[in-house]
């Protein structure tokens, strides 16, 4: 069998994630199943921000063949444990935690009913979860020497995008990967509407069976080569710009890292605080609509300090959507290049490496890639709308009035139908396991929100790639507050204070006794400087 000839388009954190992945996992032992290559400018800026991850980031780096601590301390990671969702329901500062494990699971996982008949005094995740404790004690989730804690502590990732993606190069390159540094001057088209090769400034010719867009939002290969049409999502998803604001520990040094995201609302959208092992980078999420460019930089830096006048701001303006779809004819789009959604949940790595593994998955090994274009168009496309849905979902049940913002995202209006559907359902029933087997809920929408009739595919994408389940949507719904009313209807005002699970209990007790801090943690085993606070 003769090896397919792969060229990834496009650098960055998308680029070399796609190479990375498919040299790996296509190339095992004496099979070679493909020839990989990557072709990036020397002449386009790279656009790297302080990124986060959710777990899947340990899969993708096991199927790479990255050691962890390697990885740590190549590109500035910190440890991830949960996000702490500030001031998003009522403007009083208030928080609540969406991390990354907990205790029940199963058909008869019924925690959050009993919550709900409950007086809800202690916040909801806290009842099933030791992680938003730990994260609120600044505690890694690992100790040095791993003990069994006896109870699970899931943990993602925040890193420098910049340097993640040169970590992967280094790698990918030395196991075989070619590098080309050219800058590509056009596209030449097959005669059966696909690409046949791509021309460089130098005069060089690429070619090759499949062609992976990894060229952000100019698309130069699926958008603006073969014309496949952007979904527009911001009918629901307001913001448009995102102020960029690194801060360096040498300027401030809190005294910790933090082992968790911060995401904490301001008055036109939010800012992402995640901490790094030399800087926290800081960026503030916002709609240009609602707030100028002055005023939401006035806004950020009253979110620091005034240690913040010193410190330099970025603009990045972004579109959030995807395409229809995200493989045609021999062209398959990962990154910026497929879609966009604002990183509130830390979706955008995410995104590239299931796009990885699912063209590893449905690799074309033979010449008719329709049939699994087909099926990898249908589950990328399931991933992308349900992001869509929970993202929507932290918006759209605030309580806030007090900027037209937050009026605006709150209206019905601002709610995408199968989102609608699942509030709608969920409010005469909490949600439980069996709402992510079967999804068709009442009132649901046949198709995808914002979907044309001559679509790529007519059908209701469905939540089945275990991304979040209910236990997910259970943070954020209570977190919110969500059945407030309806609790005290049906359960009177009169209930008792909710039981925490012993485990939990328990396992914060050993937490205790056996978890360092997170700075402490990243000192001794991945190097991180001493800073004065």
């Amino acid at each position: 069998m003769q090896a397919k000839r792969i060229l990834v388009v496009g650098g960055g954190s998308a680029g070399w994630t796609a190479a990375a992945y498919l040299n790996a996992a296509l190339n095992v032992g004496n099979r070679k199943a493909a020839q990989v290559a990557l072709v990036e400018s020397p002449d386009v800026p790279r656009i790297g921000v302080g990124e986060a991850t959710v777990p899947n980031i340990n899969r993708t780096l096991a199927m790479i063949g990255i050691d962890e601590l390697a990885f740590m301390k190549g590109v500035d990671a910190t440890f991830k444990a949960s996000i702490r969702f500030v001031n998003w329901l009522d403007g009083k500062r208030r928080f609540y935690h969406h991390p990354f494990s907990r205790f029940g699971a199963g058909l008869r996982d019924d925690a959050g009913r009993r919550w709900l008949m409950s007086d809800r005094s202690v916040p909801y995740m806290n009842t099933v979860s030791a992680q938003p404790v730990l994260c609120e004690m600044g505690l890694a989730p690992k100790a040095f020497d791993q003990p069994d804690l006896g109870i699970p502590v899931g943990y993602a990732f925040h890193m420098n995008a910049l340097k993640y993606a040169d970590y992967l190069r280094d790698f990918s390159t030395a196991r075989g990967v070619t590098h080309h540094l050219e800058h590509v001057t056009d596209i030449e088209s097959a005669e059966n509407g696909g690409i046949a090769a791509l021309a460089t400034r130098s005069g060089r010719r690429l070619e090759a069976d499949l062609f992976i867009d990894c060229t952000g939002f100019a698309a130069i290969l699926i958008g603006k080569t073969l014309g496949v049409r952007w979904v527009d999502f911001s009918d629901w998803l307001l913001c448009d710009r995102a102020l960029v604001m690194p801060v360096p520990y040498e300027t401030h040094y809190p005294g910790f890292v933090r082992p968790h995201t911060m995401a904490t609302a301001l008055s036109a959208g939010w800012v992402w605080d995640i901490p790094l092992q030399n800087r926290r980078g800081v960026g503030y999420v916002h709609s240009s609509a609602f707030i100028s460019e002055e005023e939401a930089e006035r806004e950020i830096r009253d979110y620091e300090g005034s240690h913040a006048a010193r410190l330099d701001t970025r603009l990045v303006r972004f579109k959030v959507g995807v395409r229809e779809k995200l493989w045609h004819r021999n062209c398959v789009a990962m990154g910026l290049a497929g879609g966009f959604l604002e990183p509130l949940e830390s979706t955008g790595l995410y995104l590239n490496e299931i796009a990885a593994e699912l063209l590893t998955e449905h690799f074309p090994y033979g010449d008719d890639m329709e049939p699994l274009a087909f099926r990898f168009n249908r589950l990328m496309r399931n991933r992308y709308y349900e992001i869509l849905d929970f993202i929507n979902m932290h918006y759209c049940l605030t309580r806030r009035t007090d900027t037209e913002f937050w009026r605006e995202v709150g209206r019905a209006e601002r709610i995408n139908d199968r989102l609608r559907a699942k509030l709608d359902f969920w409010r005469i029933k909490p949600p439980t396991a069996s709402d992510f087997v079967d999804q068709l809920l009442p009132g649901q929408a046949a198709g995808a929100p914002g979907e044309s009739a001559a679509g790529a595919d007519g059908r209701c994408p469905i939540d089945t790639g275990r991304l979040w389940n209910h236990h997910s949507y259970e943070a954020i719904l209570y977190g919110m507050d969500f059945l407030r009313d309806e609790c005290d209807e049906w359960f009177g005002r009169s209930r008792p204070r909710p039981a925490i699970h012993k485990k939990v209990i328990e396992g914060i007790q050993t937490a205790q006794e056996k978890l360092p801090p997170h700075d402490v943690w990243l000192k001794r085993m991945v190097g991180m400087p001493g800073y004065r606070s």
